[in-house]
């Protein structure tokens, strides 16, 4: 009986598992993220004269056009420092579509890497956002000299800034690993997502306040606030440029109703990360 059990043992089928989204290896996962988004960060400006400047450069631009645009000759706020409220807001947005965006395909684009070698696949989304959070340190430095120069106060609830850029980090996290898994098998990804950040773009309060929308729109102003990109470029708002305007928690009517878009954010983590995981074994087949 032994040795006929024995037998059949033998011939079982071995299942050989894929490589997963993460790895056993806390430090070798978060080393391999750190390597990929270094040397995307320093190949991104490889050959160019003004280097990391241009990466200052462009949310500034973007800026400077719709300052002029909604300043001169479309009057949408009165705001002190609506400026500064642009800026803050154009700066979160960069960091939230250069992260989701170029995670889209990130997995796809490194095709080579991932039939030949055996790592953790969610290191490369991960990566992305990285790259893309070392842009957003150099905005908001630019930011913060740009609000002192025009008169902006310096106060405690600055310290708020470094969480509210955590949950934004958390909430493009979410989106870059369910994006980045979805667009191996399903190419339309990338264009429904191209139209999707500019209606989030639009449906941020970013240009048009969240003060000018409710006092027309009051109900929708808050349903507006339910996306996390909204509250949290409102909480910056109120936190680092203007304590009179009202934070997230206020304007969307209550602390008990800011846990929405708190939800919005743990759910897009928790999905996107499942999602990744369960196809992080087959990535290289079904690429």
């Amino acid at each position: 009986m032994s040795t006929a059990s024995s037998a059949r043992e033998s011939t079982a089928p071995v299942v050989i598992r894929g490589p997963s989204a993460l790895t056993g290896d806390p430090r070798r996962f978060l080393h391999l993220t750190w390597t990929l988004a270094l040397q995307e960060f320093k190949l991104r400006f490889f050959g160019s004269v003004l280097g990391y400047l241009w990466q200052l450069m462009r949310p500034l631009l973007l800026f400077g056009v719709l300052y002029v645009v909604f300043t001169q000759f479309v009057q949408v706020s009165t705001q002190q420092f609506f400026p500064v409220s642009l800026l803050l807001g154009i700066v979160f947005f960069t960091f939230f579509a250069e992260a989701t965006s170029g995670a889209v395909s990130s997995v796809a684009d490194r095709e080579q890497l991932v039939r030949k070698i055996h790592f953790p696949r969610l290191a490369i989304p991960l990566a992305v956002v990285l790259t893309a959070a070392f842009n957003l340190l150099l905005n908001l430095v630019v930011l913060v000299l740009f609000g002192l120069a025009v008169g902006v106060e310096v106060r405690w609830t600055w310290l708020e800034l470094p969480l509210l850029a955590v949950l934004l980090g958390l909430y493009a996290v979410g989106i870059a690993a369910l994006l980045s898994a979805l667009f191996v098998r399903f190419r339309d990804v990338r264009p429904i997502w191209d139209v999707a950040l500019q209606v989030a773009f639009y449906a941020s309060l970013i240009i048009v306040p969240f003060e000018t929308v409710h006092a027309q729109f009051p109900r929708l102003a808050r349903l507006l606030l339910v996306n996390p990109l909204a509250a949290i470029i409102q909480q910056g708002r109120h936190a680092v440029v203007d304590a009179e305007l009202p934070g997230a928690a206020a304007a969307i009517g209550g602390r008990a109703l800011l846990l929405v878009p708190l939800a919005v954010i743990a759910a897009t983590l928790g999905l996107g990360l499942l999602v990744f995981q369960r196809a992080a074994p087959r990535i290289a087949e079904d690429l």
